[in-house]
Order: C-alpha cells, then sequence, then structure tokens
C-alpha cells in the first residue's frame, strides 16, 4: 500500500517536547515513530537499517549543497525501507538484534499497512528547511520558553560543544548568526551557554518558518497547557484522523501524575525520553531549580523582559 500522506518530522532542541509531541501523533496509529536518526549516539543513532549514512555531527546541517547521500538515505527512511543487511553488519550484540527485529518489523509492516514515517529529531533541527522541502516533510517545530528550556539542562547537567556547529562551513554560510556562539566556545559557563543555543536556534527557526511551508512552530507552553486542544488541532495540519481512541490516549499520557524523575528516562530498545506526565506542571518546574536571579538573567541573555 502507498502511504497516505507526506512524512512528519518533529524536530526542536533536546528537551523542547519532540518525543512527548511524536509520541502523541503516533497515538493515532497511522505513523511509524522514527526515534533520532540523526543522533550520533549509539543507541538510538548509528543505526544503518534506519538510516544509511554516517552522522558527523550533533545538529547535522543539511542543504542542497550538500545533500549526498543524505537524499538517498532519508528517502528510504522515510518510505520505511529498512537495511537488515547493512544493519547486521554494524550491530551484532543481543540487544541490537533485538532492536534490529523490532525496527526491521516496525518499517516492514507500516509500509504494509500504508502507514507514514514519523521522525522525531531534535539533531534535525537546523536541517528542518531541506527535510520541508527536498523530502517534503510536514514539519513541527517546538519551541520550549528559554527559562525553562535552560533549567531544563541544568537539572540534566546537560551543556553543548558550539565546535559541533561552529565547524560546519555550510550552516554558517548560511545562517551566520550561529557565529555569535563563538566566544563562548571554551565557556564553562553552562547558563550563558545553553541560553546562547536557545536564541540561536530560535533566529534559525524564525528565518526557515518565514520563507518555507510546511513547518509549523508550536509553542511547547501552549501545547501543555491544553493538549487536546492542541493535538486535535496538529492532527487536523497531519492530515490523521481525530478519534476516540486518540483522545483517550493522549489524555492518559498528558495527565499522569508527576513522577519523580519529571517526565524524563530512557525507556525501551529506541532509548525515547518521554514517559507520560502531567503537562500542566511542567510549565512550573523551572521554579524550583532556578533562583529569581538566575531567571532574571536568564530572560536578559535571550532578551525577554524581566517581568
Amino acid at each position: 500500500m502507498k502511504a497516505s500522506g507526506p512524512p512528519v518530522l518533529v524536530t526542536g532542541l533536546p528537551r523542547s517536547g519532540t518525543s512527548w509531541v511524536g509520541k502523541m501523533l503516533a497515538a493515532s496509529g497511522h505513523l511509524v515513530y522514527v526515534n533520532e536518526p540523526l543522533n550520533p549516539e549509539r543507541p538510538p543513532g548509528r543505526s544503518p537499517g534506519v538510516l544509511a549514512a554516517s552522522v558527523t555531527h550533533r545538529f547535522q546541517y543539511i542543504c542542497a549543497d550538500d545533500e549526498t547521500p543524505w537524499l538517498d538515505a532519508f528517502s528510504g527512511t522515510v518510505a520505511l525501507r529498512y537495511h537488515w543487511l547493512a544493519e547486521l553488519r554494524r550491530n551484532r550484540r543481543p540487544r541490537d538484534l533485538a532492536r534490529m527485529a523490532k525496527h526491521g518489523t516496525a518499517f516492514g509492516m507500516g509500509a504494509l499497512r500504508g502507514r507514514r514515517a514519523l521522525l522525531d529529531d531534535p539533531f534535525a533541527l537546523l536541517s528542518a528547511e531541506w527535510f520541508a522541502r527536498r523530502l517534503g516533510c510536514q514539519v513541527i517545530i517546538l519551541v520550549r520558553d528559554p527559562v525553562s528550556f535552560v533549567a531544563s539542562w541544568q537539572r540534566l547537567g546537560w551543556t553543548v560543544s558550539f565546535d559541533e556547529l561552529l565547524g560546519q562551513p555550510l550552516l554558517l554560510r548560511d545562517h551566520p548568526g550561529v557565529e555569535r556562539l563563538r566566544p563562548l566556545a571554551g565557556s564553562q559557563d553552562r547558563i550563558a551557554k545553553t541560553a546562547a543555543l536557545w536564541s540561536a536556534a530560535r533566529q534559525v527557526t524564525d528565518a526557515v518558518a518565514a520563507r518555507s511551508t510546511g513547518i509549523r512552530v508550536v509553542g511547547f507552553e501552549h501545547l501543555a497547557s491544553a493538549p487536546l486542544d492542541g493535538f486535535r488541532d496538529l492532527y487536523e495540519w497531519c492530515g490523521l484522523p481525530w478519534t476516540r481512541r486518540a483522545a483517550r490516549r493522549i489524555t492518559t499520557a498528558c495527565t499522569a501524575r508527576r513522577s519523580r524523575s519529571g517526565g524524563f528516562a530512557w525507556t525501551g530498545l529506541s532509548r525515547t525520553a518521554f514517559r507520560p506526565m502531567d503537562s500542566r506542571q511542567a510549565l512550573s518546574a523551572y521554579r524550583r531549580r532556578l533562583s529569581p536571579e538566575e531567571i532574571a538573567r536568564i530572560q536578559s541573555l535571550t532578551c525577554l523582559p524581566t517581568a
């Protein structure tokens, strides 16, 4: 059977809700969930069965001048063609074989049933325009409030190496604002670096969304405050049927009592970061993690009012 619509890409900076949104869209039963093919870590990335290309950078930048071999590789991924032999040559541990069976079966059954691919990949953010134009993807870009975003990264102890971005000449050519990250390349100030990453990503997002069809920017806070209304709207935009089953699954997943892990856990063979949570509680969690001074500083660094 032929897929009944275009593939979907859900992207945004890590900790912006991409796994949550991807899983809620997959609740429709009409999509095959593909987790972070551009993640350079194994797992979930470096799986040639899923993506027959080698990722060299976090936030890999793909454009028309650099699309070989990406176009062939991602054309196979969104067509749900799983490369069994390539996967078996690289990954042969017992857990790898279990993951291969899971993904290969999901791709095969999805293709037979006319399902569409759904790529959940925050590392595709800077290449969102290419996915929309060259692969015909419907692209959903999640944008989270910068204070909540930085607080989440602080809680997890995450930081970012700007060399991953500054080492991509085509990215700097097409989005020169990324060059502003260079003074912080060697900094140990995690708040300043995470805030700068948010600002650079937002600038890229605004630019590509303004000139590209098929890209929709969605605020995490807006969606979390009214998930049923928000996801019903996204289902309509993606051409997915809004059913009682989908509404029930979304309601259950978005109103679960807050867990000790705060809704974040690497789970299952796909290493997905989503787990059921009360989405409304996520809106104010940053107040427990940052001081008023830190909040004011982040708002200043991201050019937001302090009120």
